[in-house]
């Protein structure tokens, strides 16, 4: 029997980080993955001798004196990282309609490059990118360096982003090239808060960087960390059972089999999984299970991986969105099973290579398009599974060759991946990229703290408040905090 301070059950980002600032303090830490790759959304495979990333493509707030830059330092991975810096002219790159966006590295750069194309919208541009920026400032370095993690910005949480894009301009044209890659945190029209809109397009303007060597790099250097301060981080350990004696986590069950003790539990897994794996307790309440379980999840991503021949293809340092249709925010009403829009993302190796390695293409997709497979295992789904897939890549291959983009010539290989894969991959609900869904008309039902009934089972991930990696890094500090103190562990960061 294996017994720890701490459990930490899913080895996704947030996970990870909390065993390394929890290590770093001198907890026996132990990190429980069920797969054999760590990670969740920054695992990296291969296929064809090329790395594939799961679901980090690009990352932002990475130059120097940026918060997640600073976090990256504290941790003491930042200068292990190899990474590039997306073009300052236009990291992401906008298709709508017949014509083309750039979005530019830099507040003041962002709004002059847009005014070109939209010369009677300056006032609004300045506008949007000065509440970009109060939303960033809820989460500043200088607030670390105060003992405070994060600001409170429920006003930001119950204002609805596609309202407040309306509401700055008139504009329709802008209202939509604004709200373009709304598919970075699974925008809806309808339902998402500005506060997600802001914090992710904050980050990305203020410093857009892109991984080489794949984004598993971060959770290879924060496991290096762990394992430094004495940690223990095993893959093919899922744990199926949360132990509870007497109103009190004891541990846990891995594999049906073992048990693994601690004083404390930290799931990194959905919430929802998290409470039926832990036993029945009168602590946590039906009523409390029932708004967890009714919870709405974010649509899945498919996405296509074209490995491309070696010295031909050439590489473009921007992401690029692309939207044939009038309406860029993908909704399950209008868009469900139709490929309207994606995202393509060109990755290398070499810094100096003028050519892309692989080539993603990521387009939205809900788990009711694959439900028919859902109790299929991977590579077990059978040829209907297969049929359908080389139909859905033909549709993206054809949506992208519309705007340009036609790389049949250079493409050596195919692979692709459905809302299936990031389920049993990452341990995703329903096969959802970005986890639960924020909805500003009822913000207090979507918030889920860290802490649980039971005082000694916390939670951490992407579903409690912001996705992607600095959202997920923010949890993170949040769920430390209640073992270390927020003032403690913020001021650390902040002066690391």
């Amino acid at each position: 029997m294996s017994k720890h301070d701490i459990i930490i059950a899913g080895s996704g980002l947030g996970g990870l980080e909390c065993a390394a600032i929890l290590s770093k303090e001198g907890y026996n830490v132990c990190v429980l993955e069920k797969n054999q790759l760590f990670g969740g959304c920054f695992q990296t495979y291969k296929r064809n001798g090329r790395l594939l990333d799961t679901g980090i493509h690009y990352i932002g707030s990475m130059d120097e004196g940026q918060v997640l830059n600073q976090y990256f330092r504290y941790f003491g991975i930042m200068d292990k990282l190899n990474i590039r810096k997306l073009d300052a002219d236009g990291f992401d790159r906008i298709c709508f309609k017949d014509n083309v966006y750039n979005y530019a590295n830099g507040h003041s750069n962002f709004v002059e490059t847009l005014v070109r194309q939209f010369p009677d919208e300056r006032e609004a541009l300045n506008r949007y990118v000065s509440m970009l920026k109060d939303v960033g400032k809820l989460i500043s370095i200088e607030n670390l360096k105060k003992g405070i993690i994060a600001q409170q910005g429920m006003q930001y949480f119950g204002m609805s982003a596609a309202g407040y894009i309306s509401n700055i301009t008139p504009n329709p044209e802008l209202q939509k090239i604004l709200a373009a890659t709304s598919l970075l945190y699974g925008g809806v029209k309808d339902v998402s808060t500005f506060y997600h809109h802001g914090m992710i397009n904050n980050s990305y303007i203020e410093g857009a960087w892109r991984f080489l060597n794949g984004s598993m790099q971060v959770s290879t250097e924060l496991i290096k960390v762990i394992r430094a301060n004495g940690g223990t981080v095993l893959n093919n350990h899922e744990v199926t059972r949360i132990i509870v004696e007497n109103e009190t986590v004891k541990g846990v069950e891995v594999n049906n089999n073992e048990v693994f003790e601690s004083k404390y539990v930290i799931s990194n897994i959905h919430p929802k999984r998290t409470f039926e794996l832990t036993d029945k307790s009168r602590s946590i309440k039906n009523a409390y299970l029932s708004r967890i379980n009714s919870l709405e999840n974010t649509y899945g991503i498919f996405t296509v991986y074209l490995i491309m021949k070696k010295n031909t293809c050439p590489y473009i340092n921007r992401n690029i969105y692309i939207h044939n249709d009038n309406e860029v925010w993908y909704d399950k009403q209008l868009h469900g099973g139709k490929t309207t829009c994606c995202m393509i993302s060109m990755q290398n190796t070499d810094p100096n290579s003028k050519h892309a390695e692989v080539i993603s293409i990521l387009t939205p997709m809900y788990m009711d398009e694959v439900l028919r497979w859902q109790d299929t295992r991977i590579e077990k789904r059978g040829d209907d599974y297969i049929e359908f897939k080389e139909k859905k890549t033909k549709e993206v291959l054809t949506l992208i060759r519309k705007y340009g983009f036609d790389f049949d010539r250079h493409i050596e290989a195919i692979y692709t991946t459905s809302p299936l894969s990031y389920r049993d991959y990452t341990a995703t609900a329903n096969g959802s990229a970005y986890g639960i869904i924020k909805d500003y008309r009822r913000p207090q039902v979507g918030f889920i703290s860290v802490r649980t009934k039971l005082e000694n089972l916390l939670l951490t991930g992407q579903n409690l408040n912001v996705h992607g990696a600095l959202g997920v890094t923010l949890t993170a500090m949040i769920t430390c905090s209640e073992l270390l103190g927020e003032e403690y562990l913020a001021k650390k960061i902040g002066n690391a």
